[in-house]
């Protein structure tokens, strides 16, 4: 059972009787299952150690530059710096360990760590032994050596000496002359550490004397048998059976944390006031929130969508169908099922295509303020800034040792800060192809890792491309203008990009065409929506209490025929801005000589020779 549960042991059992040296790296310091017993945990140093041990090593050296050397004892210790021809000789004698002070001083030992050995102590051992390939098999494990090497382009005169010293070591042994000997393990170097990328590649690189082995972060096998070992002390509501649905919705949850996540998630449980249920749970311990938005979107809100969106948007209503759809099915949960039945995938994507100033924008915000009760949670990126090939590092952040690899990327940072957020990337056609492709990641895995190598989820977002591709061919008059837009936005994918994987990862169902504003009920509507604005800056400002208009109708008609059709329900806030906010704006500063007088006054708006007056009620 353990074995399936950390396939990364299995790997170590048997390149340990291959190699000369073995680079265990990744998540090292997380727990693993115990190699020897069922339903332990241990950390990764410890399972190396009964690994090793069980493969035959006598002794098994551990060693890092605060607690020196562990694993053995100063006696042992003192026979290994002998070297191997000592140490057979004591064997033989049957006196293995008392030399006599005139022959060697006891090595000094910190007491609250291990045996004090500077890295040339530990190296001139271990390397001494890694040459006597016949002799008894010793493994000495370095650990935390991430910090043993500085840059690998900018190496000390002692770091290079260490290299040169291992390379002799492991590469000027002796093969073994027979089966027997072939068949017995041999002395062995393994080095622990954070990442492969910290160690100097002239270590490792084309060299078959080394193996490196990735410790992944566990599997959904591991992260269940997790749990369960620490069902009695989860404190949630239901409670945690094997089989049942919070099991694996909790243990789907859990992806892509570690062990040691797993148990601070289960002490989280009992210290929280409540029980909870396990997707709080998990966003409380991910992000710092009791609740998920999407746990408090009920069914009674989402009949509401259609309505409530429609107040901001409008002549739309296909598309604000389209996304009601959408968002029914991520409430229900099937978002991403045609894919993965993990939900790992982020809540929603959504493909706004249609002529410019519509309501793309304004619906893409509209749904973060449903969802997220906040419209700033809608993260706007302007694609026409992503047009040059190395634009993806600003999304991401740069690359170790680059400049702003510090600060990160954009996009990265933006969804650590907020992880419930609507991703608006406008105007995507734009983008140079390479940024493309970060979104292949995002689409399909619902995560994305930065330039300083940490991994950012989508999986709570909801994620809005908005385009205008097509919308200089496409005409009003077409007889199917929503299947047209769809085409164009199919052949821009395929034949233009080449990138068919990406429109299938976005999906045709997805892509939500908006019709053309030409009916002039549409752009009265809008205009009556934009003077709300109007009304509440004037009472926030000035503490006017409203802004009359004798005859509304006629006023917005009037506003109406000064409007652009050509940019559709964007030529509105012009027109507004032409023909009523700037001769208001001269009204009002004629009236500030006394601006007490305006408080609690209305300010009444007439229509004379087609043009805005104004005075004060």
């Amino acid at each position: 059972m353990n074995a399936q549960l950390a396939s990364w042991q299995d790997t170590f059992r048997r390149e340990c009787g291959i190699r000369r040296s073995l680079i265990v790296h990744g998540n090292t310091g997380d727990l693993t299952p115990d190699p020897d017993a069922v339903g332990r945990w241990v950390g990764v140093p410890d399972a190396l150690r009964r690994m090793l041990h069980a493969r035959g090593y006598r002794h098994v050296v551990f060693w890092d530059r605060v607690s020196g050397v562990t694993g053995v004892d100063e006696r042992e210790w003192n026979e290994l710096q002998q070297g191997p021809l000592a140490a057979t000789y004591s064997k033989a004698s049957g006196d293995a360990y008392d030399m006599g002070d005139d022959v060697i001083a006891p090595a000094p030992r910190n007491p609250q760590t291990g045996i004090a050995a500077s890295p040339d102590d530990l190296l001139a051992v271990a390397t001494h032994w890694l040459g006597h390939s016949r002799q008894e098999p010793v493994a000495f494990v370095l650990d935390w050596t991430q910090y043993l090497f500085g840059s690998a382009n900018a190496l000390s005169e002692s770091e290079r000496g260490w290299l040169l010293r291992i390379g002799k070591a492991t590469r000027d042994v002796g093969l073994y002359d027979g089966p027997d000997q072939i068949a017995r393990p041999q002395p062995l170097l393994v080095f622990i550490c954070n990442g492969l990328n910290v160690l100097p590649p002239a270590l490792h690189l084309n060299n078959p004397l080394f193996s490196a082995i990735d410790v992944p972060l566990p599997p959904r096998p591991a992260r269940e048998a997790a749990v369960l070992w620490l069902k009695e002390v989860f404190r949630v509501q239901p409670a945690l059976l094997p089989g049942s649905r919070e099991l694996a919705d909790l243990v789907d949850g859990l992806e892509g944390l570690s062990v040691r996540d797993i148990c601070n998630v289960a002490r989280l449980s009992r210290q929280v006031s409540a029980e909870h249920s396990t997707q709080s749970l998990l966003s409380l311990y991910r992000y710092g929130q009791h609740h998920s938005p999407w746990e408090q979107l009920d069914r009674s809100k989402l009949r509401d969508a259609r309505e409530i969106l429609g107040r901001r948007v409008k002549g739309q209503q296909g598309a604000i169908d389209a996304v009601h759809r959408i968002l029914v099915r991520a409430f229900t949960g099937l978002s991403g099922l045609q894919h993965s039945h993990r939900q790992r995938m982020p809540k929603g994507v959504l493909f706004f295509v249609g002529p410019t100033g519509v309501g793309k924008t304004e619906l893409a915000k509209s749904i973060a303020e449903f969802l997220f009760r906040d419209e700033e949670a809608c993260l706007r990126f302007d694609m026409s800034e992503f047009n040059h090939e190395h634009a993806d590092q600003r999304l991401v952040g740069a690359p170790p040792g680059y400049v702003g690899y510090e600060a990160g990327g954009q996009l990265t940072n933006a969804v650590k800060q907020r992880p419930f957020s609507l991703l608006l990337f406008d105007e995507i056609e734009k983008a140079h192809p390479r940024i493309l492709d970060k979104f292949l990641q995002i689409l399909e895995d619902g995560r994305l890792t930065d330039g300083k190598g940490e991994t950012v989820s989508f999986s709570d977002t909801v994620i809005v491309f908005t385009s205008n591709i097509g919308a200089s061919e496409v005409h009003p008059d077409c007889g199917d203008v929503h299947g047209a837009f769809v085409q164009f936005v199919r052949r821009h994918f395929v034949q233009e990009l080449k990138r068919p994987e990406l429109l299938g990862r976005i999906g045709e169902a997805n892509i939500i065409p908006f019709n053309f504003v030409l009916d002039d009920g549409f752009l009265i509507d809008i205009a009556r929506a934009k003077l709300e604005p109007l009304r509440k800056g004037l009472k926030d400002k000035w503490g006017i209490a409203d802004l009359r208009f004798i005859k509304e109708l006629e006023a917005l008609n009037l506003l109406v025929r000064h409007v652009d059709r050509t940019t559709g329900g964007r030529g509105v806030p012009n027109a507004l801005t032409n023909q009523l906010i700037d001769p208001l704006a001269e009204f009002l500063f004629e009236q500030m000589s006394d601006p007490a007088q305006l408080q609690g006054r209305v300010v009444e708006v007439r229509i004379s020779c087609d043009r805005f007056v104004f005075c004060l009620d």
